[in-house]
Parts: structure tokens; C-alpha cells; sequence
């Protein structure tokens, strides 16, 4: 079925979609974001460096992060399901857009050794961020599409290379800038939209195995920087060069060991109060809550996490058409992996990657996408209990 003869949708009353959106995962994400206010807070509070001697510069700017995001959120989940349909190749094409711009040079800003933000006068924008949610929509429509088009439950071998095809722009792109950690929450999205997409398990095989021949070439040919390399060396020894590449490791268990069960106390943290910790309000805002929130307080943040993709699941299990089911598999994938990346690295059980934890590190960029990308779970919602 094509766009042109798709069945008309029922425009839903806003009243009522206020009631029959997803309150548990809303209310999942508003506590995230939460108590992110408040880690991001007690980590740069102190620091006049960032802060310009205005304590709670981070903590207003991080509320107002995501009040755009929320009200990017809530357009996404009123817009007709049609409409979003249409504008999925805008996205995508203006996502390749911004990851070609920050590869020029006078445009793109370097920052942690990452050719990945574009500077403007208010606010740094990173592409990457956006190119994850056009990755996902990308995918989805070009496989939904083509089995439509062609009256199939299940996606063909054609249509799964083409939807491959579009996802690898993207990662090339994003391999040049390079950030390895995206390219990887990148690799987790296609390999769960291809897993549900309906096609033969071998897809599965060969998706690893040209993962791990493509990590082999980036070592074989320099792509990725000699600094990259040496995080994963870190990864496997981290008191190899414990004042070096592992110094954030370290520093990162120790915070998080300092913690015990009920924590040191909001503002307490001996390590978190005397900057012990790099990037802490970003990359490595876990740590703050397992040293100043401690076992229960870092609990509650895994188990918040938990209950947004549990009702990502159900969304994407009872959504009514392929689009909606990809779109929210691929939504699930991103927020499950690059959760699992971030906490584990400040564990030292996953190397350092320089992602943020989504809703809780300090950024402007992950917090619209991530807010976007929630907004879209709840149209597909709000979408499925349509009469």
C-alpha cells in the first residue's frame, strides 16, 4: 500500500490524546531528566571554569534544554501519522546535510579530539545526534514501503540492502568525524530494525560479520585516532597508564565506590565536589549519582531506564502498520545500547566512548533528539489506540 492509497486516519482530539498518551513512560522520562538537573547541578556548581562564577548556570540551561525538547516532543506526537511519513526523508537528507558541514573545515568544531559540533553564536548543534532518529526513520519507511508496495508481511533481501545502503551514509560519515561511540549506537539501530524487519537469520551473521571487518579496516587504515585505540586499550588494562588514558576509568570506580548504598549525600561527593572526575556533567554524569545518590540512587536511574524501554517494547509490539513497528524497535535499540554504553563505561566493564547518557548528561543535541525521539513512540501510541 502506497502513501497515495493509504487509508485515511481520523484526526484525534487533542483532549484525548492528552489522556491516552503513554503516562508511565512520560513520567519515566520527566524523573530522568530530574534528577539529571540535579547531577549536573552538584557537578558544576563549584567549577567557575565552566560556570563564569553562576552556580546554577548548568541547571538552568539544562531545564531549558529540555523544555525544548519537550515541546519538540509534543509536536512530534500530534502530528498526523501521514505527515511524518512525508517529512522522513526531509529529516534524513538534513541529517547528511549537518554531518557533511562539520566536516569542513571553518565550520565544524573540534572538541575531545571529535570533528562533531557546529558552532552558532547561542548553542553548539552536534548532527550525529539527529542522524540517529534519521537512521531510524530512514530505515523504516524504505522497508515499510517497499512492503507495501509489494503486499509483503516480511521484508525482502532487495529491500533490507537498500535500507543498509541508507544507514551507511550516515555511519561513513559519521566515521570521519570520527566518533566511534556513535557509529556504534548507530550499528545497534540497524542491526534491531533488520532483526524485526522479517528477513532469514543469516542477515543477523552477516551484519556481525561485516562489523567486525569494518572495525578491522578503521585500525587497518588510521581512521580511527591513536587516542580511540588506546581507550580500548584502557578498557582491557586500565592500570596500564593510570595517570594517562585510564586516569578517567579509575577516577570514574573510585566516585562510584565511594557511594556505598545510600551515597555520600547531593553535594557531598568528595570526588564529584573536587573535580576528580572529567567531563562529570556529560559523558560521565553516572558517577555522580553512584557517589553522591549511591547504590539506591544510581539503582533508580537503571530502573528508569528499564521502564522506558519496557514501554518502548509494547509500543512497538501493538504498533498497526511495519513503519510504526521499526520506528520504535529502532527508538528501543538506541536508548537500550547507549544506556548500557555509558553506564557501563563509568563501571569499566565498557570502553570509554564519550557518549552521553540520554535525559540525564548536560547537552542540548542529545536532549531535542532524545525528546523527539520519545515524542515519536508516543504518536505511534496515541496512533494504535485510534478508532
Amino acid at each position: 500500500m502506497s502513501l497515495l492509497t493509504m487509508r485515511p486516519v481520523r484526526s484525534r482530539d487533542r483532549r484525548s490524546a492528552l489522556w491516552q498518551a503513554d503516562w508511565v513512560m512520560v513520567l519515566g522520562v520527566l524523573a530522568l531528566a530530574f534528577l539529571g538537573a540535579l547531577l549536573v547541578w552538584s557537578a558544576t556548581y563549584q567549577r567557575t571554569s565552566l560556570t563564569d562564577g553562576h552556580p546554577q548556570a548548568y541547571l538552568f540551561r539544562h531545564a531549558l534544554n529540555f523544555a525544548i525538547g519537550a515541546v519538540l516532543a509534543v509536536g512530534a506526537a500530534v502530528t498526523d501519522h501521514r505527515r511524518l511519513r512525508i517529512l522522513a526523508p526531509l529529516l534524513y537528507v538534513a541529517s547528511l546535510l549537518g554531518l557533511i558541514l562539520v566536516l569542513v573545515p571553518g565550520v565544524g568544531a573540534v572538541i575531545n579530539g571529535s570533528r562533531s559540533w557546529i558552532e552558532l553564536p547561542w548553542m553548539s548543534v552536534q548532527p550525529s545526534e539527529f542522524a540517529k532518529l534519521a537512521v531510524i526513520v530512514g530505515m523504516a519507511l524504505l522497508i515499510a514501503e517497499k512492503g507495501e508496495t509489494n503486499h509483503r508481511e516480511n521484508a525482502r533481501t532487495i529491500d533490507v540492502a537498500q535500507a543498509i545502503a541508507v544507514a551507511a551514509i550516515p555511519v561513513l560519515l559519521v566515521m570521519l568525524q570520527p566518533d566511534l561511540g556513535t557509529v556504534m549506537v548507530l550499528g545497534s539501530i540497524v542491526f534491531g530494525i533488520i532483526a524485526v524487519s522479517g528477513v532469514p537469520k543469516r542477515w543477523m551473521l552477516g551484519l556481525v560479520t561485516a562489523a567486525v571487518l569494518i572495525a578491522t579496516l578503521a585500525i587497518q587504515f588510521n581512521v580511527l585516532k591513536d587516542y580511540q585505540l588506546a581507550r580500548f586499550t584502557a578498557f582491557a588494562d586500565p592500570s596500564q597508564d593510570p595517570q594517562g588514558i585510564g586516569y578517567n576509568v579509575n577516577q570514574a570506580r573510585i566516585a562510584i565506590g565511594n557511594g556505598g548504598v545510600f551515597g555520600q549525600g547531593l553535594f557531598h561527593g568528595s570526588q564529584t565536589q573536587n573535580a576528580f572526575v572529567p567531563e562529570q556533567h556529560t559523558d560521565f554524569v553516572f558517577t555522580v549519582a553512584g557517589e553522591e545518590l549511591g547504590l539506591i540512587g544510581a539503582g533508580a536511574i537503571i530502573a528508569l531506564f528499564a521502564l522506558i524501554l519496557w514501554r518502548g517494547l509494547r509500543i512497538a509490539v501493538n504498533a498497526r502498520d511495519a513503519f510504526d513497528r521499526l520506528v520504535a524497535t529502532g527508538i528501543v535499540c538506541w536508548f537500550a545500547f547507549q544506556a548500557f554504553e555509558n553506564i557501563g563505561m563509568t563501571l569499566g566493564i565498557m570502553p570509554v566512548t564519550g557518549l552521553p547518557l540520554p535525559f540525564v548528561s548536560y547537552g542540548g543535541s542529545s536532549m531535542f533528539a532524545g525528546l523527539l525521539a520519545i515524542g515519536l513512540l508516543q504518536n505511534i501510541h496515541l496512533r494504535t489506540h485510534e478508532i
